[in-house]
């Protein structure tokens, strides 16, 4: 692993990427809200991003409050939070440097791109109930979709 990423220049980049957005931070800390549209016919969302060197990072959706579940289901998918509505966004292990996110790395070019792209994923889930993003759960269980099968 490379150097950790200051928490001021963590800030000045979301800055440079996201104009309008609410930033506030400490030498420890960061908080980060910002309203998305992930495509031009998406609703808008409103997502707070966490970070603390104690903490990690941690996104939620805060807008609207409590998202919408597709038909028929009980529960958001791929969340560690569903009350919350704090995202999976990334393995938590070491195994997969490619599909994690380290301190090594922005938030502007990583943990934010991945939330949005949740977010495209969750409205092709609430419109056919079907998981298209993959995967691994909080529970340690692999999601991966079967053509063929329908949860």
């Amino acid at each position: 692993m490379s150097d950790i990423i200051p928490i001021r220049r963590q800030a000045l980049v979301l800055r440079s990427y996201f104009k309008t957005a609410e930033i506030t931070w400490t030498p420890t800390s960061l908080i980060w809200v910002q309203s998305v549209t992930p495509t031009p016919i998406s609703e808008n969302y409103t997502l707070k991003l966490k970070y603390s060197y104690s903490k990690g990072v941690n996104v939620y959706v805060v807008e609207p409050k409590e998202l919408k579940l597709a038909e028929g289901k009980e529960r958001l998918p791929h969340v560690y939070s569903q009350k919350e509505q704090r995202l999976c966004l990334y393995y938590p292990s070491d195994e997969n440097r490619d599909r994690r996110w380290c301190p090594d790395m922005y938030f502007a070019k990583t943990v934010v791109p991945w939330a949005v792209e949740w977010l495209e994923f969750y409205e092709y889930w609430l419109g056919t109930g079907i998981w298209l993003g993959g995967g691994i759960h909080p529970d340690g269980e692999r999601e991966q979709y079967d053509f063929g099968k329908h949860e």
